[in-house]
């Protein structure tokens, strides 16, 4: 755990629960791709480089999620680099507490603000293509999140963030973390047709054919998508359509997987209504789900 391991001759990858890239800008300079879940992942990202002899530059955030910004905060103390971080999910590194009220839908709750939830604040600026160290690229792979961004490097290594779910995690947890369930299938089109040498995902093993966990992910957005869908020919509050989803996969509802699942659950919810499928109703005082417009 936390190895340096080498993907080509400018680039690294470190093995942990979300990889981190390394990119050697120089001989002695280096950039990081997202800085692990928390200070101590920054503690030991600091201890490889040091071994090295490189100096950061310069972190770049995938994307706003705790387990990919934790370690900002250290390494900008201690190291004094640059972080940067893509449309929106600039707004959430700067200020993290939105990620736990976004995802509550109000004032979080205590078991929400946590270290899985509530990563330590760190100055951000936006990342555009112009900040980029020559040899390195950026890709938008908005979905899981507002506006995840994904890398490549001129050993044609790509870093894809959470854009994939390993299959044995799809296997197990069914339903991923979605924000925007269309713009996701699309970021899946568009990973689908990269080209290189090596594809790393946070949260998969690096592979050379990125291809088959694409389809993978991809049947089982639709296959949740479907379920959710079909649960509200009868209509159907959104607690139900959680509940349901959760009887469905044989989950367990504690306070973190109620907030990311069901944050999800009413992406799919979404997902139907922009393709007029589902509509809202309202009863009782009770917003329903159905097949019928009012």
């Amino acid at each position: 755990m936390y190895e340096r391991m080498k993907a080509g001759e400018r680039t690294y990858w470190i093995s942990c629960p979300s990889r981190m890239g390394i990119y050697q800008i120089s001989d002695r300079e280096v950039c990081l791709i997202d800085s692990g879940n928390d200070k101590d992942a920054g503690k030991k990202v600091q201890k490889i480089l040091a071994e090295q002899g490189w100096e950061l530059k310069m972190i770049f955030n995938t994307h706003s999620h705790a387990d990919h910004i934790g370690g900002n905060q250290l390494l900008q103390q201690r190291l004094g680099c640059k972080i940067y971080a893509p449309g929106t999910e600039t707004a959430f590194v700067r200020y993290p507490e939105l990620e736990p009220s976004f995802l509550y839908g109000g004032y979080p709750i205590k078991e929400h603000r946590n270290k899985f939830l509530l990563a330590k604040e760190s100055l951000v600026e936006e990342l555009t293509p112009e900040v980029l160290p020559e040899g390195l690229e950026m890709i938008l792979l908005p979905g899981h999140s507002f506006s995840m961004a994904g890398f490549h490097t001129s050993d044609d290594v790509w870093f894809l963030a959470d854009s994939l779910t390993s299959e044995e995690v799809l296997e197990k947890y069914h339903v991923s973390f979605l924000y925007d369930v269309q713009a996701y299938l699309d970021s899946l089109d568009r990973v689908e047709n990269l080209s290189g040498k090596l594809f790393i995902p946070s949260h998969a093993e690096p592979v050379s054919d990125i291809r088959p966990l694409v389809q993978k992910n991809r049947e089982k957005v639709l296959e949740v998508a479907a379920f959710v869908r079909d649960f509200c020919r009868e209509p159907k509050s959104t607690e139900e359509v959680v509940q349901a989803v959760f009887y469905q996969y044989q989950l367990k509802m504690d306070a973190v997987q109620y907030v990311l699942i069901g944050s999800t659950i009413r992406s799919y919810l979404a997902y139907w209504r922009e393709k007029q499928e589902l509509f809202p109703m309202f009863e009782e005082n009770r917003w329903l789900w159905t097949w019928e417009k009012e």
